[in-house]
């Protein structure tokens, strides 16, 4: 008894001491307190699309708002077909028609947080990728008014974890603080990894474990993720995200930060 007493403790202190640590420093900086005084502007990570003519594909992340950002963030996906003369964003969202298709800027704000680079390839690698991304956006299953659950899922991570899965040579491994990632769009308790690069287990996005070499070792307890990045040294801690090198390089640009803002 007393060794699954330590088992439990062990288990206890890696999910939910970093949360509550987290916790403390997200309550001790400020935020927006409402959805009207969050700001949903461009940040200004994106070239205009007449100034970088290569085929581009992006996935950001930036925090939820409110209570939410200790634990979550948001994703979405951005493509650009070469010589396109406009970005098409694609999120899920948990109000009227829940796929939507370019719903704000492309490398807009998310409830004040500017969002981060999860991932960027750009050229024929892109070019190749993104009719299947477009087509993974269509085959999501969960696409009806009313079929979004912030937790466990479906939800917005549900719906990008959904196509980069489609995509598993892209290597694309989403943070850890996206909430509802490892709820499993085809149905299954085990099959590969979103990558192919491993095996996945879990149980309706509340209690797994993933192993592979993009997304490395992942623990989901109750949608929390803790764990390790093996193919880029780091940790996944909940709350605070993967602390390590850096997950991903932006696409160069010149383009000026917005005013006023």
């Amino acid at each position: 008894m007393s060794r699954l007493r330590r088992v439990i403790s062990l288990i206890l202190f890696v999910f939910f001491v970093p949360l509550a640590l987290h916790a403390a420093w997200w309550f001790a900086n400020d935020h927006p307190r409402s959805w009207s005084q969050a700001s949903w502007s461009s940040a200004g990570l994106l070239p205009p699309p007449e100034a970088k003519p290569d085929a581009v594909v992006l996935v950001y992340a930036a925090r939820v708002g409110r209570w939410r950002g200790i634990f979550a963030h948001h994703t979405w996906l951005v493509v650009k077909e070469k010589g396109a003369p406009r970005y098409t964003r694609f999120d899920k969202v948990g109000w009227g028609t829940p796929v939507r298709t370019d719903g704000w800027a492309p490398d807009a704000r998310w409830f004040g947080q500017v969002p981060e680079v999860v991932a960027a390839i750009e050229g024929e690698k892109a070019e190749a990728l993104i009719p299947r991304i477009r087509a993974a956006v269509a085959s999501y299953p969960w696409r009806e008014a009313g079929a979004y659950q912030a937790w466990p899922g479906p939800n917005s991570n549900t719906f990008v974890a959904h196509v980069v899965a489609a995509i598993p040579e892209a290597g694309i491994a989403l943070p850890p603080t996206a909430l509802g990632k490892d709820y499993r769009s085809d149905g299954r308790i085990a099959g590969l990894a979103p990558s192919h690069t491993g095996v996945q287990i879990g149980w309706s996005g509340l209690l797994g474990l993933t192993v592979g070499w993009t997304e490395g070792v992942e623990m989901n307890l109750l949608g929390l993720v803790a764990g390790l990045d093996i193919r880029r040294p780091a940790l996944k801690l909940p709350g605070f995200g993967r602390i390590g090198l850096d997950a991903g390089p932006a696409i160069s640009h010149a383009a000026a930060a917005p005013k006023g803002e």
